[in-house]
C-alpha cells in the first residue's frame, strides 16, 4: 500500500518543516506550500489524499481554497487555524473542510485527526453495523436493539435516524450544524439548531449509558457534531 500523502498549507516555514519531519517519521508523504495559489497548484499535480490548509494564507484566503479545491476534487481537508472565533471554522465547514484543529495544536491531535478524516469511510448502501452504547445499531435495517443478547429493541423517529445515520457514517468527523440541518431538514432550515439540540438530546437518552455524559454522540461547541465508536 502506498503511503498517505498529504499537502500542507501555510505560511509559517518552521511550522511547515516541523510538520515535515514529523509527518515523514511517521511514513506519510509530504508535500507543502507556502500560499494558496501554489496550494491549488500542487494539488491539481500531486493528488494528495488529505490537505492540511490554515486559513490566514497571504495571498487568498483559506475559505477561498477550500472552495476551488471543493470545486474540482472531494478529497479530505482539514483546516489548520490561528483565529480563535468560531465563525471562520463554521465558514469552513460550510465550504467543505471536513475537520479542523486550533493552533497551537498537540501534534497527536494533529494525527489523530488525520487518521480521522482519511479513514475509508462505508459505502452508503451497504449494510453497516455500529455500537452506541448498549445499543447494536443497523444503520440499514433501522434497528437499535441490546447487545446483550435480550433482543430488546430501542425505537428511534425517523428524524433519529436520519441525524443517527450521517453521524455514524462519518466516524470521528465533525459533521457541521448546517450539514445536518440540510441533510434531515433541507436547505431552508440551516439557523434552526435548537432542532438539533431536542433530537440530539433525545438520541442520548434513548442511546447513551449516561446521556449527561456521553461518550459516542460528542458535542463541538458552535460547531456541530461528532460520532466516536
Amino acid at each position: 500500500m502506498s503511503p498517505t500523502r498529504v499537502l500542507i498549507v501555510d505560511d509559517e516555514p518552521q511550522l511547515l518543516r516541523a510538520l515535515r519531519i514529523n509527518l515523514q517519521a511517521r511514513q506519510y508523504e509530504v508535500v507543502t506550500a507556502g500560499d494558496g495559489t501554489t496550494a491549488l497548484q500542487v494539488a491539481a499535480i500531486e493528488h494528495p489524499d488529505v490537505v492540511v490548509l490554515d486559513l490566514g494564507l497571504p495571498d487568498l484566503d483559506g475559505i477561498e481554497v477550500l472552495r476551488t479545491l471543493r470545486a474540482w476534487t472531494p478529497v479530505p481537508v482539514l483546516v489548520l487555524s490561528g483565529r480563535l472565533g468560531s465563525g471562520e471554522k463554521v465558514a469552513a465547514l460550510d465550504a467543505g473542510a471536513d475537520d479542523y484543529v486550533t493552533k497551537p495544536f498537540n501534534i497527536d491531535e494533529l494525527l489523530a485527526r488525520i487518521r480521522s478524516v482519511t479513514r475509508r469511510r462505508p459505502e452508503p448502501e451497504a449494510a453497516s453495523t455500529v455500537r452506541v452504547g448498549d445499543y447494536d445499531i443497523d444503520l440499514a435495517a433501522h434497528d437499535a436493539r441490546r447487545a446483550d443478547g435480550s433482543g430488546q429493541r430501542q425505537h428511534l423517529t425517523r428524524t433519529e435516524w436520519r441525524i443517527l445515520d450521517l453521524l455514524a457514517r462519518n466516524p470521528g468527523k465533525l459533521v457541521s450544524h448546517r450539514e445536518l440541518l440540510r441533510h434531515v431538514w433541507g436547505p431552508t432550515y440551516l439557523d434552526q439548531t435548537h432542532y438539533l439540540r431536542q433530537y440530539m438530546g433525545q438520541l442520548r437518552r434513548k442511546l447513551e449509558p449516561d446521556p449527561a455524559r456521553p461518550r459516542h454522540l460528542l458535542t463541538e461547541p458552535a460547531m456541530g457534531y461528532r460520532f466516536q465508536p
